[in-house]
C-alpha cells in the first residue's frame, strides 16, 4: 500500500470534541441544551444499531436525546403526528426520521413534513434548494464529512478535478454541488457513464458512492488522487460477512495518494456530522453565532 490512510474514525472523534465544547458554551453562556430527535420505525436491525449509537453519541457530547421508536405498522397519519409535536417541541433543534422506512409509509413526505430548520439530515427539499443554489441550508451528514475530511487534506480544494461515481440524492448529488461551492471543476458520473474507469482517471479526487461493492478497481485512480469511499456493502468471504465499501480497497491503495478505508473511513463522520448539525440548528434558532468548524 502506498497510498496514505484517511482515518475517519479520528477525525470523527475530533469533530465530537469541538461539538462537545460548543455545547459546553451554549449551555453555560446561554442556558440551552441542544436536543436531537430521531424517529425509527421497524426494526431494521442495521437502523436499529444506528440509531443506538447516535442516542450514546449524542449524550457522550452533553446533548438531550430524544428516540421514538414506533413499530412497523404504524400508519403515516401517525407518523406525521409525531413529526408534528417534535417540529413544536422547543426543546428538539434537529429531528431525524431513520431510513429507509417500510414500504408503505412515503418518505419524501414524512422527509418534508420535518420544519426545514431542524432537518439535520439535509433532505428536505428546502434545504435541497439552498444547497443547490449556494445558500446558507442544513447540509447532509455524509457529504459534509467527505468535504471535511477532503478540506484537512487538501487545504483549499480549488481548480482540483473531481468525479462523483453516484447520483443520490442523498449523497452524490449534494456532494457535487459541496465541491462546486468550493471551486471543484466537477463531474457526476455512475454505473451507466461511458468509459467511466477513463472518466474516473481525470479526477484529482474522486468519490465513490454507487452502491457497488468494489467497482471502483484501480485502474480508475490517477496516480496520487485523493480517493473518498462512502460504500458500505455486506459480502461474505470466507464463510463470514464482512463490510466493503464501492472502492476495492487493495488494488486503489495502490495507486492513490490518499485513501478512506471501509469501514473507519467516512462511516464514523456521518453521525458526527449529524451531531455538529444540531448544534448549528441550535445556534440558528436562537440567534447565536455559529460554530465555523462545524459548518461549510
Amino acid at each position: 500500500m502506498t497510498a496514505k490512510l484517511l482515518d475517519g474514525k479520528a477525525f470523527a472523534a475530533r469533530i465530537r470534541a469541538q461539538v462537545a465544547v460548543h455545547v459546553g458554551r451554549i449551555k453555560a453562556d446561554f442556558g440551552l441544551t441542544p436536543g436531537l430527535a430521531v424517529v425509527l420505525v421497524g426494526e431494521d436491525p442495521a437502523s436499529q444499531v444506528y440509531v443506538r449509537n447516535k442516542g450514546q453519541q449524542t449524550a457522550e457530547v452533553g446533548m438531550n436525546s430524544f428516540e421514538h421508536k414506533l413499530p412497523a405498522d404504524t400508519s403515516e397519519a401517525d407518523l406525521l403526528a409525531v413529526i408534528d409535536a417534535l417540529n413544536a417541541d422547543p426543546a428538539v433543534h434537529g429531528i431525524l426520521v431513520q431510513l429507509p422506512l417500510p414500504a408503505h409509509l412515503n418518505s419524501d413526505m414524512v422527509i418534508n413534513r420535518i420544519d426545514p430548520a431542524k432537518d439535520v439530515d439535509g433532505f428536505h427539499i428546502s434545504n435541497v434548494g439552498l444547497l443547490g443554489t449556494g445558500q446558507k441550508s442544513m447540509v447532509p451528514c455524509t457529504p459534509l464529512g467527505c468535504l471535511m475530511m477532503l478540506r484537512d487534506h487538501h487545504g483549499n480544494l480549488a481548480g482540483l478535478n473531481a468525479v462523483v461515481v453516484g447520483r443520490s440524492n442523498i449523497v452524490g448529488k449534494p456532494m457535487a454541488q459541496l465541491l462546486l461551492g468550493d471551486s471543484c471543476t466537477v463531474t457526476i458520473a455512475h454505473s451507466r457513464t461511458k468509459e467511466l474507469a477513463e472518466v474516473c482517471r481525470r479526477a484529482d479526487i474522486l468519490v465513490a458512492a454507487v452502491g457497488r461493492a468494489e467497482m471502483i478497481t484501480g485502474d480508475f485512480v490517477r496516480p496520487g488522487a485523493t480517493v473518498i469511499d462512502v460504500g458500505i456493502n455486506r459480502v461474505e468471504r470466507d464463510g463470514k460477512m464482512r463490510l466493503v465499501g464501492d472502492v476495492h480497497f487493495a488494488s486503489a491503495a495502490e495507486v492513490a495518494g490518499a485513501i478512506t478505508p471501509v469501514p473507519g473511513g467516512v462511516g464514523p463522520m456521518t453521525i458526527a456530522c449529524l451531531l455538529a448539525n444540531t448544534v448549528t440548528a441550535t445556534c440558528r434558532a436562537n440567534g447565536l453565532p455559529e460554530p465555523s468548524d462545524l459548518t461549510v
